[in-house]
């Protein structure tokens, strides 16, 4: 089992690591919004309260949206490496 753990690592690390990277590269404008927002509350400011919730939805989507492109591509890059002259059966 120790064995099938380790094969499993290598080989889905690095794909991990290809697709969580637009998640890692838009923490640090999640958590400088979300420290913004903090200090909005503190303020007692609710218009900017609203505003920086707003952007903080805008980089998440955005995030979502490029962890999207990501699988896409890949995707598209390994149906491009399936032969189309394949039997059907597989034979």
């Amino acid at each position: 089992m120790t064995r099938f753990r380790l094969l499993l690592a290598a080989l889905l690390l690095p794909l991990l690591a290809t697709v969580l990277e637009p998640v890692r590269l838009g923490v640090p404008a999640l958590r400088y919004r979300f420290g913004r927002l903090r200090a909005a509350r503190l303020a007692g400011d609710r218009g900017a309260i609203s505003i920086e919730l707003a952007l903080a939805v805008i980089v998440v989507v955005a995030i979502a949206g490029a962890v999207l492109a990501l699988v896409k591509t890949l995707a598209t890059n390994v149906e491009n490496r399936i032969p189309k002259d394949a039997p059907a059966g597989g034979q």
